[in-house]
């Protein structure tokens, strides 16, 4: 493919959003050059030869209607046009593409839809890179996908935002990704979770604090954006910051500084951010519950890990990995039998990854010795039965919402209806268990 039928004309004047799109876009192989007024934009079109322009609708000096009806009259072999537009202008660009416009894109953007719209117009994207094994994340066609993605996100400073249920394995994708920029293990990778913190502990866990700042700061102390300087910070739960934490946390990723609760000079920071949420950032963005700029600044690449339930060739895989890393050595030596792995694969798993290694550790201990049975795995807690998916009549994501709601129920009665024991041992938080029984009606 020439490197022309790559070349991309971004017309953005928003330096949150433009700074984002350029960075995605380059990370997937595209020669982005960024205009951010009309006049530069259309200097650039009659000067170079682009596949596509990227434009707003909105612009500082004009607007994009106004540039794209110039461009047809003066050039009429002009790139093919895909606008931008807020949720309160499409008529705008309905009214473009009846103009001869090829597509237009509202806010906030859905990434994959943009990428979809370019791969069209510029006949395809480069094929990603091959991982090495030692890496592994799972071998459903799911985890290897994200998988293919590691080398090139390694080799780029772009914000990652990873998204997934509670349990289903982000960090350890961070932890991945970490691995791909740091082969040799030299560089710091700091995770901290921003929903277990109220908003005056985050503040001085994130930025630190210096000696006196508040009751009980009694020397100064490196927040976490310091601690991570050179190397990986994670985020988890990002989606659960206040208002004004999502400001700091914006100011933080767009100056390069934080200042520490107390002090009067800032310090500059370098890191590789990576951001993690079993929420829906965009309808929160929609709902004007997180801000919009700080979405597009961690939203630049975006990675979603399934669940559990939907990639069941991992199961049995990451059991045996998940013993041969457990600290007592005859866990490692552990044969799961037959009945056994039948009785992992037919499990719902709401609490993923994390219950599933919650349930291997609790069987090690309880039993020690011997192969692995399904009593030991499960206890009381026998696993559903499974019908036959051929009578049903059900959709998957109906059939897998009901095993679901089965196998909570029965947890709960196995706990007598306590909340944090039924939690603790399904692997999930109170919170998302209680989220679960809303949403699946499920009464104490």
């Amino acid at each position: 493919m020439s490197s022309q039928t790559r070349n991309i004309c971004l017309v953005e004047d928003d330096e949150v959003m433009g700074e984002a799109l350029h960075d995605r876009l380059t990370l997937e192989g595209y020669d982005c050059h960024w205009c951010r007024t009309g006049a530069e934009a259309r200097q650039a079109l009659e000067s170079r030869r682009f596949a596509v322009a990227l434009c707003d609708v909105q612009l500082p000096d004009a607007n994009g209607e106004q540039l794209f009806a110039e461009l047809s009259r003066d050039r009429p072999d002009h790139p093919p046009f895909v606008f931008i537009t807020g949720y309160g202008k499409i008529d705008a660009a309905v009214r473009l593409l009846k103009l001869g416009a090829s597509d237009y894109l509202t806010k906030p953007l859905d990434i994959q839809a943009l990428l979809a719209t370019l791969g069209r117009l510029c006949g395809g994207k480069p094929k990603p890179a091959l991982v090495p094994s030692e890496y592994a994340l799972g071998i459903s066609s799911a985890m290897r996908r994200i998988e293919s993605t590691l080398p090139q996100l390694a080799r780029a400073e772009s914000s990652v935002l990873i998204t997934g249920e509670s349990g289903v394995g982000k960090e350890e994708v961070a932890r991945a990704l970490h691995r791909w920029r740091d082969p040799g293990g030299k560089l710091p990778f700091v995770a901290v979770n921003c929903g277990a913190l109220t908003e005056s502990l985050l503040e001085a866990e994130l930025f630190g604090h210096v000696k006196g700042a508040f009751t009980g700061a009694n020397k100064d102390k490196k927040g976490v954006f310091e601690l991570a300087h050179g190397g990986t910070l994670f985020l988890d739960e990002v989606g659960e910051m206040s208002a004004l934490m999502q400001v700091k946390l914006l100011r933080a990723i767009q100056e390069r500084k934080v200042t520490r609760v107390g002090a009067e000079k800032p310090t500059s920071v370098s890191i590789n951010l990576v951001c993690a949420t079993h929420q829906d950032l965009k309808k929160m963005v929609e709902e004007g519950r997180f801000r919009e700029d700080l979405y597009y600044r961690i939203h630049v690449v975006h990675l979603h890990v399934p669940p559990l339930r939907e990639r069941r060739d991992d199961i049995l895989w990451l059991t045996r990995r998940l013993l041969d890393g457990m600290a007592d050595p005859r866990c490692k030596r552990r044969e799961v039998l037959p009945a056994t792995e039948r009785a992992l694969l037919e499990r719902p798993w709401p609490g993923n990854v994390r219950e599933l290694k919650h349930c291997l550790e609790r069987a090690c201990v309880l039993f020690p010795d011997g192969p692995l049975t399904p009593k030991a795995l499960f206890g009381e807690m026998q696993p559903v039965e499974v019908q036959d998916v051929g009578t049903t009549g059900d959709s998957l994501g109906s059939y897998l919402e009901a095993r679901e709601k089965e196998y909570i129920e029965q947890a709960l009665r196995g706990h007598s209806g306590r909340i944090a024991e039924t939690a603790a041992a399904l692997g999930i938080s109170r919170k998302n268990l209680w989220e679960k029984m809303r949403k699946l009606d499920i009464h104490e």
